[in-house]
């Protein structure tokens, strides 16, 4: 049959969608002249970011001590201007739609500040990801290496995107910090909450699977397993029956705590210090200091 017979359903399918109602909520109205998100930029703002903190693992192979300083500077620089121009785009993005939406020059001298915060705060990540690269090293005996760590571990890839992500959602970027750990979710089935609160020595084993809610706390020297969620239980509705936003709803892990494999801890409850939660196991109450919480066997 000749493509000219299915014109009529080509122009009644156009003319449906083109219909308000079809996409109302689904549509951004872009404003002309302002910069959009790119995936492919914020990609070389990650990898940037990584041969920062992790010289010779990422970037240039042949970087030494002598010429770390020089290649940190370039790097530097570059991570201050991509970053930057999508700072703005996230602005850009959050006010399109708006009257006074258009990216001013006052608006891109704040995605000028705040990627220059977010770069002062590069010594003090590297520290605290070198704390999670020990945790991942010193709880699996298959670890040869720091190297095979940084270079190889999903845990890794994933916790460093959280915790770029983190520093620039506390800085108020919109949009930009869940597309990074949203980029690491989809490559390592890793899923951190950019406004989960994360302490030091921090590691995931195996990983695949582990969802972090928004509201998480977690404290220092806590390891979690593959297909752990720490999630939330309900979610409270406003008078129009939506979910209101912005309220405390996931777990509080305090330190020292472990959670193996498959296990689901849900709602505003505290994992007390040192606790043990077994794997497959559903965990909706408060576990108390140093408990041990397993699966109860049936009974014959």
């Amino acid at each position: 049959m000749s493509p000219l017979n299915f014109t009529h359903i080509l122009a009644q399918t156009v003319d449906e969608l083109s219909e308000s109602e079809s996409y109302k909520g689904l549509f951004h109205q872009h404003t002309d002249g302002n910069p959009l998100p790119s995936g492919k930029a914020l990609q070389q703002i990650v990898e940037l970011t990584r041969a920062i903190v992790f010289p010779g693992y990422f970037g240039i192979s042949n970087v030494n001590s002598r010429t770390l300083k020089y290649h940190i500077g370039v790097y530097v620089e570059q991570l201050f201007d991509q970053l930057t121009e999508q700072i703005l785009a996230g602005l850009c993005f959050a006010g399109d739609g708006q009257e006074d939406g258009c990216c001013t020059e006052q608006l891109r001298q704040q995605a000028a500040e705040k990627a220059a915060g977010f770069i002062a705060t590069l010594p003090e990540m590297r520290r605290i990801l070198a704390t999670d690269v020990e945790a991942a090293y010193n709880g699996d005996p298959a670890a040869h290496s720091f190297g095979e760590v940084i270079s190889c571990y999903p845990a890794i890839r994933a916790i460093s995107n959280y915790r770029m992500a983190h520093q620039l959602l506390c800085l108020g970027v919109p949009l930009i910090p869940r597309i990074i750990t949203e980029m690491a979710h989809s490559e390592t089935g890793i899923d951190i909450h950019p406004g989960a609160q994360i302490g030091h020595h921090f590691t995931i084993d195996h990983g695949t699977g582990v969802v972090i809610g928004e509201t998480c706390i977690i404290g220092n020297n806590v390891k979690l397993y593959q297909g752990v969620t720490l999630g939330a239980k309900s979610f409270p509705l406003d008078a129009d029956g939506k979910p209101i936003k912005g309220i405390p709803r996931h777990p509080i892990l305090e330190d020292d705590v472990i959670v193996y494999s498959n296990a689901t801890i849900l709602g505003r409850i505290t994992v007390g210090r040192g606790a043990t939660v077994g794997g497959n196991i559903w965990v909706t109450e408060d576990v108390p200091a140093g408990a041990r919480i397993v699966q109860t066997k049936a009974k014959k």
